[in-house]
């Protein structure tokens, strides 16, 4: 799409009346502004006032004709390069010829087509533009060659940074372009240089009255406030009392250097919307460079500023091994490794104990950092204790990690001293115990192994020292007691028990020999309750000397339990058994007496028959023939026991409950067949 802002307006020089017309809707209906003349000398004339983008020229008019025009255009500096498409009716290619002669860009011929005509002027404003944009970048290349030469030669680098701020506010035409550097984690920033000021130096300047800059610092980008009266990130400026501000449009373009901010470029107009996209391009071009300059010189006055402390840090080092060199026959025959480091944590001095220790010799040692003997993750304890020292802190009993030269891995103990405070420096004496923590470390998997095994343990474990306090209470002690250990431990064993049975297991203890397998005693649990338990114990020893006791203790409440349960069921089955013995001997029973008991009655019956009513025999017979109806019901009740039942007799006398034990259970249903 064609850039028509930045354009001027078509020229068309026509002496024909209906040729401008036709010309003028078609590029009106192309949306391309134009003036339209009827004559050369009209176009000579427009041309003082107006800076067209292309002219459209018709060769055949009165004095001046086209060629004419044509050749005045190309005479003059300023249109020099104007594009212009000649018209023409003319059919002899040498018209043609002519016309390119005398300095023609293309030609239209009458009666033209609007499409065509439109096609090519757009296709000369394009190359026109295109070669505008060409010289443009050549233009800026020039001005950052010369910029980044002088940055890169000129050793007055306040004079190159002036050169700098001057040369960029000429070709963005703004009134003041300035640099301001800050630094790391601070709200103060310094203008270095300003285009309208050669003798302005680090003038300080409060960033936090400058959102404009912290802005472009935070986010790295470049800002373009094309009109500062209305722009919302200088309300606050508006309205701090200090008026509007005394520029109309800014641009601001941040200095970075490997990606962090080492100020900005402050550009700052009194016209609106001045600074356009070519010189933010160009502007952060040099500021690209100018990063690497001030970085440069940054680097250059650090390497200044590093070797002045490298040779009066070389002189301290040397006066202060004079000073302790009255000390190295006593260090040299030590038996631990010593060394002694300054305030910024270099070796001075190291004995030959510290060099085995180390593998390092003393040449290798001389001079070195603290921190660079370290393991790797322990470099930052050298960093602290750095900033201890300073502090007057010198701890003991380090434990460090060495990173020797045979790459061992050693462990060592330190103490740091502050006995050569006056020379400036730290002893620090130290002792190879590796093979120690490894030993320590192996004991503390052993307890915590042991310790996971008393834990899983199904059984109470309790472990007291010999003055009878806890040392040992694991989870299914906690579990019968119904306590947790943190309430136990450090208590008096005797607590655990009834009265008097602590020291009654003990002395049971010691008589066994000092072990005691199977007792069944009790212990008082968290509610104060007796639990029975089954307790095995014995004292233990360090050599011949016993130190504590320790006992086993298994719940014996669920094994009562199932006892009591068993119980229960030998006597149930013991009832069963004798019900059915007593119901077997009753059916017999019933079954013997059941015929002649039958008997009996029958022969009662026919005698009262036989007999005279009312007599003696008859009512013997009577008599009989009742008794024998009721012990006929004494046997059927007989046949009918199913369960032992007995009922008091005589004092504790016991006999069977007939009535009882022959009540009639509900027969079961029967099942359909």
């Amino acid at each position: 799409m064609l850039d028509l802002v930045s354009v001027g307006p078509v020229l068309v020089v026509d002496d024909d009346m209906v040729s401008r017309h036709v010309l003028g809707q078609a590029l009106a209906g192309a949306q391309l502004d134009h003036i339209a003349v009827a004559s050369g000398a009209e176009a000579l004339a427009q041309l003082e006032h107006v800076s067209p983008s292309i002219v459209l020229l018709d060769l055949v008019m009165p004095q001046p004709d086209g060629y004419q025009v044509l050749r005045i255009l190309r005479a003059r500096p300023e249109t020099k390069d104007l594009p212009i498409v000649v018209l023409t009716a003319l059919e002899g290619e040498d018209e043609i010829a002519k016309a390119f002669e005398a300095g023609a860009d293309d030609f239209v011929r009458k009666p033209f087509k609007p499409v065509e005509l439109v096609a090519r002027v757009r296709g000369q404003l394009r190359l026109r533009q295109a070669m505008d944009a060409l010289a443009r970048k050549e233009k800026d290349a020039q001005v950052v060659l010369e910029l980044t030469q002088a940055l890169a030669s000129n050793l007055d680098f306040r004079g190159i940074l002036f050169t700098v701020v001057q040369r960029i506010a000429e070709v963005a035409k703004v009134e003041r372009v300035s640099i301001v550097l800050v630094r790391e984690a601070e709200n103060i920033g310094y203008v270095v240089a300003a285009s309208d000021d050669e003798q302005l130096r680090d003038l300080p300047i409060d960033l936090a009255k400058y959102p404009e800059i912290q802005q472009v610092l935070a986010n790295g980008e470049p800002l373009v406030v094309e009109d500062a009266a209305k722009h919302p990130l200088l309300e606050l400026l508006r309205t701090s009392g200090q008026g509007s501000p005394n520029f109309a449009s800014l641009a601001i373009l941040p200095i970075l250097y490997e990606g962090r901010p080492l100020g900005v470029l402050f550009l700052r107009s009194r016209r609106r919307g001045v600074v356009s996209g070519r010189e933010i391009g160009l502007c952060q071009t040099i500021a690209s460079a100018m990063a690497i300059a001030l970085r440069n010189a940054r680097v250059l006055q650090s390497l200044r500023d590093q070797t002045q402390q490298v040779t009066v840090a070389r002189f301290e080092a040397e006066r202060r091994m004079r000073s302790l060199q009255r000390y190295a026959d006593f260090w040299e025959s030590s038996a631990d490794g010593i060394v002694v480091i300054d305030a910024e944590g270099r070796l001075l001095f190291s004995n030959p104990k510290a060099r085995e220790i180390t593998g390092y010799t003393e040449r290798d040692l001389a001079g070195r950092l603290l921190g660079d003997i370290f393991a790797g993750d322990q470099r930052p304890l050298a960093q602290e204790l750095r900033a201890g020292f300073s502090k007057g802190e010198f701890p003991k009993d380090v434990d460090i990690r060495l990173a020797t030269a045979d790459r061992r891995a050693v462990i060592v103990n330190v103490n740091f001293a502050s006995v050569l405070r006056e020379e400036g420096a730290v002893l620090c004496s130290f002792r190879d115990v590796t093979r120690q923590r490894e030993v320590e470390a192996e004991l503390v998997k052993t307890k915590d192994f042991l310790q996971r095994v008393i834990d899983s343990s199904v059984d109470a474990v309790i472990s007291a020292d010999l003055r009878g306090r806890v040392v040992l209470f694991n989870r299914a002690a906690e579990r019968i007691y119904g306590k947790p250990a943190h309430e136990v431990l450090g208590t008096d064993a005797r607590s655990l028990y009834p009265p008097g049975t602590a020291q009654k297991i003990m002395r049971m203890i010691r008589a066994g020999g000092g072990r005691i397998e199977g007792l069944k005693t009790e212990i008082v649990d968290g509610q104060g309750e007796h639990l029975p338990v089954n307790f095995s114990g014995a004292l233990i020893y360090e050599g011949e000397t016993a130190v504590g006791s320790v006992g086993i203790f298994t719940d014996l409440r669920e094994k009562m339990r199932m006892e009591q349960r068993l119980q229960q069921a030998q006597e149930q089955l013991l009832a069963q058994e004798r019900q059915a013995i007593v119901a077997e001997l009753a059916g017999a029973a019933a079954h013997e007496l059941n015929q002649p008991l039958t008997s009996v009655r029958n022969y009662a019956t026919l005698l009262r028959r036989l007999l005279t009513p009312s007599s003696q025999a008859s009512a013997a017979a009577e008599v009989i023939e009742g008794e024998a109806d009721r012990m006929a019901e004494i046997v059927r009740k007989i046949g009918k026991i199913t369960k032992y039942e007995t009922k008091s007799y005589v004092g504790t006398q016991k006999i069977l409950d007939l009535d009882r034990a022959s009540e009639e259970i509900p027969a079961a249903p029967r099942s359909n067949r």
